[in-house]
């Protein structure tokens, strides 16, 4: 399969394909607050390469909310939506495992 843009899905690739991995890479970097865009983004280019497309679907719904409620979520000042808690806290541990994020 090759996408408009002339990139090619990996052979290896199983179900959700790579393009649709960078698109999700694309939008996790391109946020509304730095902040975000910095989770976000090295989170998913950690991640996103092992997620299976269950957990690919929701990591873009996650995408679809607002950066200020993610980032209450991410930093533990609040409470996540209960459909995204098990994300939040992959999200929580990479925070604090990353030791400063990096642009």
């Amino acid at each position: 399969f090759q996408a408009e843009d002339g990139i090619r899905d990996q052979p290896r690739s199983r179900g959700l394909g790579d393009v649709y991995k960078r698109q999700l890479y694309m939008r996790s970097m391109r946020r509304g607050t730095k902040e975000m865009d910095l989770i976000l983004k090295n989170f998913a280019k950690l991640k996103l390469h092992s997620m299976s497309e269950p957990e690919l679907e929701n990591f873009e719904n996650l995408l679809f909310e607002n950066d200020q409620d993610l980032y209450q979520w991410s930093t533990g000042l609040v409470s996540p939506k209960q459909e995204f808690a098990e994300l939040i806290q992959d999200i929580k541990i990479f925070i604090s495992n990353s030791n400063g994020l990096t642009s």
